[in-house]
């Protein structure tokens, strides 16, 4: 009998996670090129090794147990450190990411970060890019527990030893609604109270740990959470609820009138964001990191990621 360290491989692991991905055994046999008979007793070894039952085979499908859930989830991390062990011998030989992932704030404009990605491309470079949106705290935490290289509209970043961040610059918000919205002709500026009687769109913010911040919604007041942004812009042009929205984006909608601009009580919002990475040392960044922070020195640049937003 098999102790459980030694049970437990990288393709046992992997093994594991096609049958929870296929729902049956002979869905991830097919999947693995196997007889089921012989993946049935691959499990069965391991089942053994481990004294536990990982998946219930008392209906066709193969639904994991609690146990079988857990080591699921540890042999997905498990995994995905070996990975990025490969990963990290692999940019040490070349100088080359494999990947190089970059998590964008919803406040970024994409139209901007797909054109960098088009002339990155353009390079040939090995390096795979993977973007990943993300809101509010989301952000700046994608970049410290190591889900993203880089980071694109962090706010309130404190550097560390490794931790760098540099200005992207400055974003104004302007308190907008539909023109059929109710405050749309309300007398200004807008109380909190009067405020608090209609529906606020908020952005939900992406962190994964905790519980994220909020800002700009008062006590009491009804709210409608959407995902995005963009998703925010959506939702206030249809008059679905009212909030701030960052100016550049609004700007092409206040100039066709589909949005109307209202004061408020409230001091008028403008935030600094950075963009952020992570290098150890003095040391020169990998390569295609290097890449990005050398087309982020661009001030057209670094404008026209927070500046162009495209009416749709």
């Amino acid at each position: 009998m098999q102790i459980a360290r030694n049970a437990l491989t990288p393709d046992a692991l992997a093994m594991l996670q096609t049958i929870a991905r296929s729902g049956s055994l002979a869905a991830a046999a097919r999947a693995l090129n196997m007889v089921p008979s012989a993946l049935t007793y691959r499990v069965r070894q391991l089942e053994d090794a481990l004294d536990v039952l990982l998946f219930d085979r008392s209906t066709r499908q193969a639904r994991p147990t609690e146990a079988g859930a857990e080591l699921l989830k540890e042999g997905a991390r498990l995994l995905g450190e070996m990975d990025a062990v490969a990963n990290r011998i692999k940019r040490v030989a070349t100088g080359w990411e494999p990947q190089l992932t970059i998590a964008a704030d919803s406040i970024i404009e994409q139209t901007t970060v797909m054109e960098l990605c088009e002339q990155f491309f353009a390079q040939d470079a090995p390096t795979r890019i993977r973007l990943r949106d993300e809101t509010l705290s989301g952000t700046l935490e994608a970049l410290t527990s190591g889900q993203a290289d880089l980071a694109l509209g962090v706010a309130d970043l404190v550097s560390t030893s490794t931790l760098h961040s540099a200005p992207l610059g400055e974003v104004r918000f302007v308190y907008a609604v539909a023109p059929h919205h109710p405050l749309a002709k309300a007398p200004e500026p807008l109380s909190d109270e009067l405020l608090r009687q209609h529906r606020a769109i908020a952005v939900a913010d992406s962190v994964s740990r905790g519980r994220g911040v909020t800002i700009g919604l008062l006590g009491g007041q009804d709210v409608f959470t959407v995902a995005s942004m963009q998703a925010k812009l959506d939702a206030q042009l249809r008059g679905l609820g009212c909030g701030s929205l960052p100016e550049s984006m609004a700007q092409p909608y206040i100039d066709t009138g589909r949005l109307v601009v209202k004061a408020t009580t409230a001091p008028e919002r403008r935030v600094r964001v950075s963009y952020a990475w992570h290098q150890a040392g003095r040391t020169r960044a990998a390569k295609a990191l290097q890449w990005w922070l050398d087309a982020l020195k661009s001030p057209t640049t670094r404008a026209a990621l927070l500046q162009r937003h495209r009416g749709v």
